[in-house]
């Protein structure tokens, strides 16, 4: 090897080892993505004598990131399966790449970090030259790629944190959905349970004293999908509840309102089903409407149960309701009412049977006139038992309400 040539690769390797300084000087200034593989491209075309070179990086999928030199566009062009396999750097005329136009490059580079693929470099070098120099190719793509995975995960880690902090809010939000306290006197009594599947859900129940003497609403509802989304659709829908509860006339006032504000809102995408109850101490009359929900189960003075399902369809599908009837219960003076979602009947337990309509009614007839509370326990219980080792694919709520009418009215 005479001077000159041994000159020339000294004088090679400084300027690798001054580009490799001035990678990590740029890594740690922590410059954006797209200024790193601008300095990879320009150090590359800089220190070797490259004709054209292509970097692949694996994101969600395998991105062309950096091209130069080439006869078409990469970004277009799938990497192929051929190329996964590849361990260490290869002539591309030696292995089978299954993309015909890999064919103009010379070398294929398989980037890793810890055994883990970040990334391939296909490479051509000038006529003039013969050889690429694999391992700086493969040093430089590592600082580079390990420094924008770094990146992204710390992004990744903001955006989540982002995320379960808006979760929280939306939680919190919803927790004043319901009622701050529930009834517990000789004449009316009511408990109820709410377990969201995730951390916000999209159940809603409510209690709602009425301006007028002697009459409240009970109602439930599950809106259609889960989440942050189904959450903000609810409490517009709970907003809008309580303002027409108060000034509507009749419980088919309330629906018919409630599904335009709805139907309005919701673009016809999604929809609510929903049970409304008016009781009134004076008549003794129980108004209701079931839009669509699980018919609520009615106990008048004995373990009997009756399923309360006139009504119409689901609120916000269409506009205007196909039918409306509103149902009525007259002469209730002592009786139990239990209200809640689909949650309940469709837990299923590990031979992939769910607990259904029929094992509720079972249930609730065999504890009726025990304590709200108690029960409300033990029917927790029994559908953890039921379930096994199944976890609750939906939101959990049920509200039990319990009526002692002796003639008098009813206080609000």
């Amino acid at each position: 090897m005479t001077d000159l040539t041994l000159q020339k690769k000294l004088d090679q390797k400084e300027l690798e080892v001054n580009a490799l300084l001035e990678i990590t000087q740029a890594v740690n200034n922590n410059l954006p993505e797209e200024s790193l593989y601008k300095i990879f491209e320009f150090t590359l075309r800089a220190n070797l004598q490259l004709d054209k070179m292509v970097l692949y990086v694996l994101e969600e999928e395998w991105e062309c990131k950096v091209q130069f030199g080439t006869s078409r566009d990469f970004r277009e062009v799938e990497i192929g399966e051929g190329c996964l396999s590849i361990t260490t750097a290869k002539l591309v005329k030696e292995v089978d790449l299954e993309v015909p136009c890999f064919s103009e490059f010379d070398i294929i580079i398989p980037v890793k970090h810890k055994e883990r693929l970040l990334a391939f470099v296909f490479a051509k070098v000038k006529e003039d030259e013969s050889v690429v120099d694999t391992t700086f190719i493969q040093a430089l793509s590592n600082i580079i790629l390990v420094a924008i995975e770094n990146k992204r995960l710390a992004r990744k880690q903001l955006e989540q944190q982002a995320i379960q902090r808006d979760i929280e809010i939306a939680s919190n939000v919803q927790n004043y959905l319901f009622p701050k306290s529930l009834p517990k006197t000789e004449q009316l009594e009511i408990e109820a349970f709410y377990r969201p599947c995730k951390t916000v859900g999209g159940d809603y129940y409510d209690f709602i004293p009425l301006e007028k003497e002697g009459q409240f609403v009970v109602c439930i509802a599950d809106v259609s999908g889960k989440g942050i989304p189904a959450a903000i659709l609810m409490s517009n829908f709970q907003a809008v509840l309580r303002t027409l509860s108060r000034t509507a006339k009749t419980p088919v006032q309330v629906i018919e309102d409630l599904n335009y504000q709805l139907f309005q809102n919701a673009n016809g995408e999604n929809f609510i089903t929903f049970f409304l109850a008016v009781y009134d101490f004076n008549t003794k009359e129980l108004r209701y409407i079931n839009a669509g929900h699980n018919p609520p189960m009615l106990m008048n003075g004995e373990a009997k149960i009756t399923r309360l399902t006139e009504g119409t369809t689901v609120l916000g599908a269409f506009e205007p309701l196909p039918f409306l009837n509103m149902g009525s219960v007259q002469n209730l003076d002592e009786f139990s009412l239990f209200l809640f979602t689909d949650g309940l009947v469709e837990t299923f337990n590990d031979e992939d049977e769910e607990f259904g309509a029929e094992r509720l009614e079972q249930f609730l007839e065999s504890k009726y006139g025990e304590p709200l509370n108690n029960m409300h326990g033990e029917l927790i219980e029994t559908l953890n038992t039921f379930r096994g080792k199944q976890s609750y694919s939906d939101d959990l709520t049920f509200l039990s309400c319990k009526v002692n009418n002796n003639g008098s009215v009813q206080n609000s």
